[in-house]
């Protein structure tokens, strides 16, 4: 287990070494080298940002869901690695963006159709929106001054995961996103009434001693 938990520590500063290098050159890639960033790299970005997202939201419920396996667990450690890396990906694309124009970029705020589900625009932008602030606060730093709400603003989580995939899969029709949305959401409930009824036993045992 002590080599187990070492992996776990390198990959995860493995995984933000290489989301910070990827902020800092994939932008100038889908700026400058659209040669090639082709229409197929850039989904298979999506496709691997989608993967490590899928990672972050069924690896907390299948601990809940499996607590008495020692080997889950300790993954609950890599959902801020795997999580960082996939905000990075998004945001780079975002960084793309206001490299271009960033006057264009800001302006689709205060449009209606940004926020309507016309080609639906309001769940691709919720879902970038929600990546930004889980990249930013995801550090001690940010962990020590939010206090209580750090938590909270975590829970963006899901408007990334549900945005993301829901858009992608409308726009595209990948069953596969599909398939991961109807898997998160099923271990997700899965997972809270296993630790409701574990709650309530506890307490039972607890009125009855």
């Amino acid at each position: 287990m002590k080599a187990y938990f070492k992996f776990i520590k390198y990959f995860q500063e493995f995984l933000l070494i290489i989301s910070v290098l990827g902020m800092l050159y994939l932008p100038l890639m889908l700026v400058f080298r659209t040669d090639i960033m082709t229409n197929d790299v850039v989904l298979k970005l999506y496709t691997i940002s989608h993967l490590f997202l899928l990672f972050v939201m069924t690896i907390r419920p299948l601990a809940d869901i499996f607590s008495g396996n020692k080997w889950i667990r300790p993954l609950v450690i890599l959902r801020k690695g795997t999580g960082v890396f996939s905000a990075a990906i998004i945001v780079s694309f975002i960084l793309a963006k206001l490299m271009i124009d960033p006057s264009l970029y800001f302006k689709g705020f205060g449009e209606l159709k940004y926020w309507s589900m016309v080609d639906y625009a309001v769940l691709a932008h919720l879902a970038d929106i929600s990546a930004i602030i889980l990249l930013v606060t995801s550090n001690s730093f940010s962990r020590r001054v939010l206090g209580d709400w750090w938590g909270i603003i975590q829970k963006l989580s899901y408007v990334y995961f549900y945005g993301s995939v829901l858009y992608v899969y409308l726009s595209y029709g990948d069953i596969n996103l599909l398939l991961a949305l109807i898997l998160v959401t099923v271990l997700t409930i899965g997972a809270f009434i296993i630790n409701k009824q574990r709650l309530a036993n506890s307490q039972l045992i607890q009125n009855s001693i």
